[in-house]
């Protein structure tokens, strides 16, 4: 006898449609063909001490599993449930009237209990896409795929209740979401808030410019001095993430499998920190079967890199594509796969080996030249592609001790709200590009337009502090964005006078 369920595989950050064949008939043998791997194969261990542990059993008959289709490599265990309710439909155990009709997804524990499974949301879609009646899947994943309307989704706790459900003896529970409901309840919902941090109140200023024209950031700073604080609460001075963004957010961490069970739906902007031993897959993304990296998790999010120059120049140097393109492509022998890496940078680091070059109390004790050669580990085409520089210095004792509290992220949030939207109207004929830190060297001659006072100072700025040649673009950006943010038209001698001020590290004379 012959009967076919469904399951999905991952590729990338979409699912596609798999079909188990299940065929008995007589002898007593397994196979299982179709390309699967070692683990997809140990689901006969699985599946028949599952069955044996809720009262039923493999028949002792010559069956043979083909998982179409044939060329895609099926891996995980996540097919566990599909393949054991094709056998139970197969020997008769279950009835197969609409058992084609679900797309099922399960690993099974000895004792029967489903385990949860990696990628529950592109599966999801792509079972309503296919036109299938709904998506069988674990109890602790079923929030996840309810995300997606027009599609039935009932979550399971056991193989018991599966089969209960196509016996018709019980039903399972459908899980209802109210996708914006759950979208807007978690919105504003972040950890970390600006009015926590004493002082550096410059610091905040660059990260609200930062914030309002997508520009990536680097702050150089001894130890303690407060970097790692303000980085944190970046995202809650970001614009809210949007329907649209929050799903595609979703989707690739339910790919990576990092979903948590109480939220369905990722409704604040991701902050990633990877430590420094990070390898150029966990970064960039990668492995033998590709999976979405760091920079991918980031995606519509922050990348937060702490010590900056103490992660390998190899892992740094692959980041430089993916900040322009604001996406990565994985090329395989078989496959070549794409993963969205449109993310904000913020970089973090000593200005040198001890940490106190320039620091107003505590002297430096790295030798000549040292302090360059620190700096040096970051490549200067890295470094073109972040806009705002920034020294940041230790908090004052008697800034630490003020009763007064700081600024909200909240209030922040709404400036740079206004200045987002100004530039999304700017941009809207332009393709892929929506805020000033996207826009291409064509672009800035047309929108950055300064006048003859305005290139008098830029001119003076260059030579007296001997700014590097990239440095120009940069500031023409940043300079927009601050004009943006006081809503004006024209880009005034003091946006480029503070824009200036950002781009520590072209200055050809620091660290030496």
């Amino acid at each position: 006898m012959l009967v076919k369920t469904y399951g999905s595989a991952l590729i990338g950050i979409s699912a596609i449609t798999i079909t188990v064949e299940v065929n008995t008939d007589k002898g007593i043998q397994f196979f299982m063909v179709g390309l699967p791997d070692s683990a997809v194969k140990e689901s006969h261990q699985r599946i028949e001490a599952a069955l044996r542990n809720n009262g039923y059993k493999i028949p002792g008959k010559k069956i043979t599993i083909n998982m179409a289709p044939a060329d895609i490599r099926k891996e995980g265990s996540s097919y566990d449930l599909t393949i054991a309710m094709g056998i139970l439909a197969a020997a008769g155990n279950i009835k197969d009237d609409n058992i084609g009709n679900y797309i099922i997804m399960g690993e099974l524990s000895l004792d029967g209990g489903l385990q949860p499974i990696k990628g529950a949301l592109p599966i999801a879609i792509e079972a309503r896409d296919e036109g299938f009646n709904g998506l069988i899947l674990p109890k602790v994943n079923a929030r996840e795929a309810a995300i997606v309307n027009d599609v039935d989704v009932y979550g399971a706790n056991n193989i018991k209740e599966v089969i209960d459900f196509f016996n018709g003896e019980k039903t399972l529970e459908k899980t209802i979401l109210n996708t914006r409901e759950e979208f807007y309840a978690n919105l504003n919902d972040y950890e970390f808030d600006f009015s926590d941090v004493k002082g550096q109140e410059n610091i905040k200023r660059a990260l609200e410019i930062a914030a309002a024209g997508g520009h990536n950031v680097i702050l150089i700073g001894p130890p303690g001095a407060g970097k790692t604080m303000l980085a944190k609460r970046m995202p809650s001075i970001l614009p809210p993430l949007n329907l649209h963004e929050a799903l595609e957010t979703t989707k690739i961490h339910s790919v990576a499998g990092i979903t948590t069970k109480e939220s369905s739906l990722i409704s604040v902007r991701p902050f990633r920190s990877p430590h420094h031993t990070i390898s150029d897959a966990g970064l960039i993304g990668g492995g033998t079967f590709p999976r979405p990296g760091e920079i991918s998790l980031a995606q519509n999010g922050v990348l937060f890199l702490d010590e900056l120059p103490e992660f390998k120049r190899t892992v740094l140097e692959v980041m430089r594509q993916p900040m322009e393109d604001r996406v990565v492509t994985i090329a395989r022998a078989k496959i070549s796969i794409e993963f969205p890496a449109s993310f904000m940078l913020i970089a973090a680091m000593n200005p040198c080996p001890c940490g106190y070059y320039n620091h107003p109390e505590h002297e430096c004790v790295c030798g000549p030249g040292v302090v360059q050669k620190y700096l040096n580990k970051i490549s200067g085409p890295l470094l073109d592609r972040i806009d705002i520089h920034v020294e940041v210095i230790p908090v004052p004792f008697k800034e630490l001790t003020k009763e007064s509290q700081s600024e909200k992220s909240y209030e922040i949030r709404k400036r740079v709200i206004k200045a987002r939207e100004l530039q999304e109207e700017r941009y809207t004929d332009s393709v892929n590009i929506h805020c000033n830190a996207q826009m291409s060297s064509k672009q800035l001659r047309a929108i950055c337009k300064i006048d003859e006072a305005g290139m008098t100072l830029l001119k003076n700025a260059m030579e007296k502090l001997s700014l590097s040649a990239r440095a120009f673009d940069r500031i023409l950006k940043v300079s927009r964005t601050i004009a943006d943010l006081e809503n004006s038209e024209i880009i005034k001698n003091e946006h480029l006078a503070e824009a200036i001020h950002f781009r520590s590290l072209d200055r050809q004379n620091w660290g030496t």
